[in-house]
């Protein structure tokens, strides 16, 4: 009896659940190109055939330089939790099938003013050129650094919230000789964007 009472309540769940679609705070659109000592240099947008794969429901995809003449990438790609949107791509599949080989990977956390970030810092390989990410998944007020917790934490929210809205962030650091210069200029291009990043994306 208590097994046939589960099974309906399983079955009247996936029937009638239906997690709401939750837009950001502000559209991307109005990111400010001017941060502290960063200045926009760049902005990419998707082709069509891009996003029908990504299926993001607002993405922001930048490149930034600061007096230093350091340059940092920025892609926030955010999706609202709708049945017509797309899941997160993780890097550890986009990368690789980009042309990109893994050099490294390591899971830490950064502190921030207030509070700090769970996030992967990886270095990876195309040709000559060596580039280090620095990315973690933003769901609600929370940073995850791995695909498993990403899924659970959606699953999760989907059946106690009915959200399953998630972010994906990440910044990249061309590496020359000197990977700590790398590492150094991407952690302080994310304390200086987090405020914003609170601003923009759903908690």
């Amino acid at each position: 009896m208590i097994v046939y009472a589960l099974f309906t309540a399983a079955v009247l769940f996936i029937t009638f659940h239906r997690d709401t679609v939750v837009p950001t705070n502000r559209p991307f659109s109005q990111f400010p190109e001017k941060v502290q000592s960063w200045q926009m240099s760049h902005r990419n947008e998707f082709s069509d055939n891009v996003l029908a794969v990504l299926k993001p429901t607002d993405y922001l995809s930048r490149q930034y330089i600061n007096a230093g003449k350091n340059t940092v990438s920025l892609y926030i790609g955010y999706h609202g939790g709708g049945k017509e949107g797309g899941g997160i791509h993780s890097p550890k599949n986009c990368l690789p099938g980009s042309g990109w080989y893994e050099v490294s990977t390591r899971r830490g956390i950064l502190g921030i003013p207030g509070g700090s970030i769970n996030l992967v810092r990886a270095v990876y390989q195309k040709g000559e050129s060596k580039e280090l990410f620095l990315y973690w998944f933003q769901v609600m007020d929370r940073s995850i650094s791995n695909e498993y917790s990403l899924k659970l934490a959606e699953i999760v929210n989907s059946a106690f919230y009915r959200r399953r809205d998630a972010s994906f962030i990440r910044v990249s650091v061309p590496v020359d000789s000197d990977i700590d210069r790398a590492v150094e200029t991407g952690e302080q291009f994310i304390r200086d964007f987090e405020p914003l990043f609170r601003e923009y994306l759903p908690r």
